[in-house]
């Protein structure tokens, strides 16, 4: 599995709106010279996230985006799943119900269950709440 562009700077989107969140809505533009990211870039993420009901947005002179909820109810795995569309390591296992004709007889898809578990939970545990608290006092990595 790999994390596209879009997932990794919609967590740090996602980053940069909890880290300012005291200032209210925050301008994409701000977000953007910030982290380094096109504007354009970001205005193709914030409907997904938008949409999937984890970010406000107001129009206007003082009009931005900011988080919906506080910092620490949302997880990279959230953030990830929306922008991704979907965390699963194989086909089979995207839907919510296995399609697939040889599922009652695969030796391997234990396997995959096992690993999308062990992904899920991995980034479940991971708030970014928890990732603003870590990098207190550290030096910023690029996502």
């Amino acid at each position: 599995m790999k994390i596209s562009t879009k997932g990794r700077y919609a967590l740090r989107l996602m980053l940069d709106l909890a880290e300012h969140q005291g200032d209210g809505y925050v301008a994409l533009k701000d977000v953007a010279d910030r982290q380094e990211i096109s504007k354009k870039y970001l205005e193709q993420i914030v409907p997904m996230l938008t949409t999937a009901g984890l970010l406000k947005t107001t129009r206007g002179a003082s009009g931005g985006y900011r988080l919906k909820n506080p910092c620490e109810e949302y997880n990279v795995y959230q953030i990830l799943k929306v922008t991704e569309g979907g965390m699963s390591p194989v086909a089979c296992l995207e839907d919510e119900r296995n399609q697939c004709g040889r599922s009652a007889m695969c030796q391997t898809l234990e396997i995959w269950v096992g690993l999308e578990k062990v992904i899920r939970e991995y980034l479940e545990g991971i708030t970014l709440q928890s990732i603003l608290e870590k990098s207190k006092g550290k030096k910023h990595y690029q996502i």
